[in-house]
């Protein structure tokens, strides 16, 4: 019977130390960036029931005095996998959240880190966002991807709201500077932690994978919020999506594509040239081909920035 119950055993192994096979459920973990800082880093497909609808990336950085969340996760459902993640390398309870984010996979786990002790921190401008986009979230993918795992999923806002378009603070002997971005959506920010030199830029940076235009998101913020972040270069980049980079892929992958959409397609639409034609034009770029999903979203984010700029 022992030996009959091997196999099983052997598979449930697998999906609990994040080594399951390839379609099996997603376990994240968090990889080590510098010393006391972590990364976990989400699958770059689409929210599934699998991936529990954390396909993004959020930081663990550990103080001494209790762990720091760089944004929440997309629900109730997904905490427990976080707690698991931050206590494979640390033992320090959790003891604040930063939401840099808007997105619903980034902020609706604010209610299960909340209901364990952690306080929870955002700009003003942030929670201002997340309020507007809640009731969209409540109803839109995550919900539908995760189904009964969004279950007891609800939204909530940080104790602690910082005002003005920069903060610093220090938590745990750890000093952080905020900056808002407003760029993938409004009230986005990122955060940098210069005693590491890792900066957690959310949804500004991607690589790997195509950043998205959404109808409110605005990539002249993009660009501007980039070349901030180009003067801070920082040695670590954990983006909003992909891999844990440095600032030359990060400007391969994020800020050419900004600076392509503005000066580009921006300068097309203001010069009144038939969008059509633009979208034709620059529809096949070797530069940007080998990014995921780039057959899904660039010509659909070369559209809403001309539209855009056609309207300034």
């Amino acid at each position: 019977m022992l030996r009959s119950m091997l196999p099983l055993l052997g598979l449930v192994g697998l999906l609990f130390t994040g080594l399951a096979p390839a379609g099996s459920t997603y376990e994240p973990t968090a990889e080590q960036v510098t010393e006391n800082v972590y990364a976990i880093i989400g699958p770059t497909d689409a929210r599934t029931y699998k991936n529990h609808g954390m396909n993004a990336n959020y930081g663990v950085i550990t103080t001494g005095e209790g762990v720091i969340l760089i944004d929440s996760g997309p629900g109730a459902f997904s905490g427990p996998y976080i707690e698991r993640a931050v206590a494979a390398v640390s033992d320090e309870p959790i003891r604040w959240v930063i939401n840099i984010g808007v997105q619903d996979h980034r902020w609706l786990g604010n209610d299960f880190f909340q209901r364990q002790g952690a306080e929870v921190i955002a700009f003003e401008q942030t929670v201002k966002a997340q309020e507007r986009f809640a009731d969209q979230h409540m109803v839109g993918r995550l919900p539908a991807a995760l189904g009964e795992r969004f279950d007891g999923t609800r939204p909530a806002y940080a104790d602690r709201r910082l005002e003005g378009d920069t903060a610093s603070v220090t938590l745990g002997g750890v000093n952080i500077e905020l900056s808002l971005t407003d760029a993938h959506f409004p009230g986005d920010a990122m955060a940098y932690l210069p005693q590491s030199d890792v900066a957690f830029t959310g949804d500004l940076v991607y690589v790997d994978r195509l950043l998205g235009i959404h109808p409110w998101s605005d990539p002249r913020n993009g660009l501007a919020a980039f070349e901030r972040l180009e003067a801070i270069d920082p040695a670590f980049v954990v983006p909003g999506h992909g891999r844990v980079s440095d600032m030359a892929r990060a400007r391969r992958d994020s800020g050419a594509y900004y600076d392509f959409l503005v000066n580009t397609i921006g300068q097309a639409a203001r010069d009144f040239e038939p969008m059509s034609e633009v979208l034709d034009k620059y529809e096949d770029l070797d530069a940007f081909r080998h990014l995921e999903h780039y057959e899904d979203w660039h010509r659909t984010n070369m559209n809403r920035t001309f539209v855009q700029f056609e309207s300034l």
